[in-house]
């Protein structure tokens, strides 16, 4: 598995660490109010000319200026009636555009995305939630309870949710971070599956490294559906299901079974050396 060199990068003492800031407040306020997943027309409008743009423009930029390649797709294909009843994905967080990849990696299906507040209140807010960006209320209690049952109310009724498991992003950093039960807590739920994904690396070319001065050229691998274990009591099945999930990711990045390489799977707030 190669191993971008990202000294450069600050990351955090936390392992759930946000290192970018963000100065631009849109001034949302994420409460019992908010329309989390919205469902106007106009909006909707807006959503259907993203995704000409997306098919246009932004996915064959992804190609070209990052190297993406897609991997397993045949589980889509294979699982496509399971996964239509509705999914929740998880996979490591390593790019600005990595969500975009995702959305990439899984078409047709078109899918929604649990979001850190402060990035749609950003100046790009508007962009996130076009893209399925579903921001997560940290203050409000009826805030918390409306977003919950918002996302459950998508996952039921067929829709794909998109989990950071990791719960912040870390530039072309290689390590499976720790898992937050976020995921599985919502897959338990709503008794649908997660599909786990997995960011990987490879060295990139003479071209792009004097070019682009890019670290890693980017590969996708989609895994197959994880499903719960119904014989478990549920705080079992919480960190079983989460277990396993982090296993999976692990494994479609490059760790191999029996080799003792996983890294620890919940993440405790601080800074792991790999």
């Amino acid at each position: 598995m190669f191993d971008p060199k990202t000294s450069q990068y600050p990351y955090t003492t936390r392992t759930d660490g946000h290192y970018i800031v963000i100065t631009t407040t849109k001034g949302n306020i994420f409460d019992g109010k908010y329309q989390y997943v919205e469902k106007s027309n106009k909006f909707k409008f807006k959503v259907f000319l993203t995704r000409v743009a997306l098919y246009l423009i932004v996915f064959p930029l992804a190609r070209i200026r990052f190297g993406l390649k897609i991997y397993g797709r045949k589980n889509l294909k294979k699982n496509k009636k399971i996964l239509k009843q509705g999914v929740v994905s998880v996979s490591n967080h390593v790019h600005f555009w990595d969500y975009i990849f995702v959305m990439k990696a899984i078409r047709p299906f078109k899918s929604n995305l649990l979001a850190w507040a402060e990035n749609v209140n950003d100046k790009t807010g508007d962009l996130v939630r076009l893209v399925g960006g579903i921001p997560i209320p940290d203050r409000s209690v009826r805030g918390k309870i409306s977003f919950l049952n918002s996302v459950k109310s998508l996952i039921k009724g067929g829709g794909w949710l998109h989990v950071y498991s990791e719960g912040s992003m870390w530039e072309y950093y290689a390590p499976i971070r720790p898992f937050k039960t976020g995921a599985a807590n919502l897959a338990i739920r709503c008794d649908r599956p997660i599909l786990p994904l997995g960011f990987s690396y490879r060295e990139p070319g003479k071209i792009r490294k004097k070019l682009f001065k890019q670290l890693a050229c980017i590969n996708l691998t989609i895994g197959e559906p994880i499903y719960a274990n119904k014989e478990l009591d549920k705080g079992e099945q919480l960190r079983d299901l989460t277990k396993r999930s982090h296993e999976a990711v692990c494994r479609l990045v490059g760790y191999k079974d029996g080799e003792n390489i996983y890294p620890p799977i919940f993440d405790n707030n601080e800074r792991i050396d790999y």
